[in-house]
């Protein structure tokens, strides 16, 4: 009996001709997963599925992970503030979740073996393995791509080849992955640093130039650091994003260009797009400045590096990220209020943030006749907080402003 394998498959141009090359190399059947994930770009899924059998596959799935994505990892996410050197996680994101849908599917479907389309040179191969790995370690990993040692334009070929239709083409190279909470875009002329990235190499926000030319304010929600409204309607995870995602885009908001510290050691640059997460981001972190004490605020900063980190090495159902992640959740506790956002020519700024469980007293902070802070109290406590840095130079010189 033939041995099968479940390929992780989007319908580009790795995944699609890796069905064709595992049948022909590995001698296994090829089940085909497409999962879900969302974005703007509204793919024919059902399309995809044929494709997939077309191409060779035995079976092909097409599974509907859009909630579970945000409800399970965007907003645990969120809630930490994992930011990547500089940019909210996406990509990263989704890797955790394809691969333990991998792992169900081949427990299921009897599958020995699981496959994905990552090269040797990127993230992916990583989080998509180290998943696997912690879920199902029984099953064996291939990954085709790093194995066949092909050029994309060589990929190109070999699909024409078979008669493999691929959404690829030599002149318009781009590398684009993207689910609901972010798009990132790579390859072509985007390799070079020094080049400014051509308007096509965006998807989903207009650019900023060519926003409308008055501001729109948006009012977010929180509950225990999560959004649950938008403008006072409250809807679901993935219709509060996919909104967002289209209010926040059409200002040109969520624009970046990075060059980033790839876990294989490289450099790359890649430009994302992420309106709804920089959005959030901004807002979350807004309302905890309000609602978190002075220590929380430091230490969760820490927390949030490490969180970061941790998702984007593909360390997601480590013990490590879940300690931390019951750590995020403690701090949410009082993260509930409403943000004032302001959208402006790709910009997204803070104008307002309020909670019932806010620390901020305006009847301490103001200098107007309603101050109600003891004024008396700073001589009695600058005395005590600068008293070990007198007595030191009391007792061991003055050589400190040397």
């Amino acid at each position: 009996m033939t041995e099968k394998i479940v390929l992780a498959y989007s319908g580009g141009l790795d995944t699609s001709i890796a069905i064709k090359w595992i049948k022909e190399n590995y001698k296994m059947d090829v089940i085909a997963l497409t999962i879900n994930l969302g974005g703007m770009e509204q793919k024919d899924l059902d399309a995809i599925q044929r494709k997939a059998y077309d191409v060779g596959a035995v079976s092909a799935y097409v599974v509907d992970a859009r909630e579970a994505f945000v409800n399970d990892y965007v907003w645990p996410a969120l809630k930490a503030n994992a930011i990547y050197e500089g940019y909210p996680l996406a990509t990263a994101l989704a890797r955790p979740l394809i691969a333990k849908l991998l792992a169900e599917t081949a427990r299921k479907d009897g599958a020995k073996a699981v496959a994905h389309g990552s090269t040797g040179k990127g993230n992916d191969q990583v989080r998509f393995e180290v998943g696997v790995m912690a879920l199902a370690p029984e099953l064996k990993i291939y990954a085709p791509a790093r194995e066949w040692g092909m050029s994309r334009e060589q990929g190109i070929a070999y699909a024409r080849k078979h008669g493999i239709l691929v959404p690829v083409t030599v002149g318009s190279p781009y590398s684009v992955d993207e689910n609901l909470w972010g798009r990132s875009c790579e390859c072509g002329v985007l390799e070079d640093p020094w080049a400014e990235p051509p308007e096509d190499a965006y998807g989903w926000t207009a650019s900023p130039e060519d926003g409308p030319d008055k501001p729109e304010y948006i009012e977010i929600e929180f509950f225990k650091g999560i959004p649950v409204a938008l403008n006072s309607k409250k809807l679901g995870a993935v219709g509060l994003v996919e909104n967002l995602n289209k209010l926040a885009g059409a200002h040109g908001v969520g624009r970046l260009d990075n060059v980033e510290s790839r876990l294989v050691g490289i450099k790359s640059r890649e430009i994302y797009e992420a309106p709804a997460g920089i959005v959030l981001l901004a807002a979350h972190q807004a309302l905890e400045a309000i609602t978190l004490a002075k220590d929380q605020l430091r230490y969760k900063s820490k927390v949030a590096i490490e969180y970061a980190d941790l998702t984007y090495n593909g360390l997601w159902f480590s013990a490590h990220r879940k300690d931390l992640a019951a750590y995020v959740d403690s701090t949410q506790r009082n993260v509930t209020g409403t943000v004032r956002v302001k959208l402006y020519k790709g910009i997204a700024t803070v104008v307002g943030r309020k909670s019932l469980k806010t620390l901020y007293s305006y009847g301490l902070a103001t200098y107007d006749d309603e101050d109600q802070f003891d004024h008396s109290n700073a001589e009695g406590f600058i005395r005590i907080w600068g008293l070990p840095l007198k007595i030191q130079t009391q007792l061991q010189g003055d050589d400190f402003d040397k």
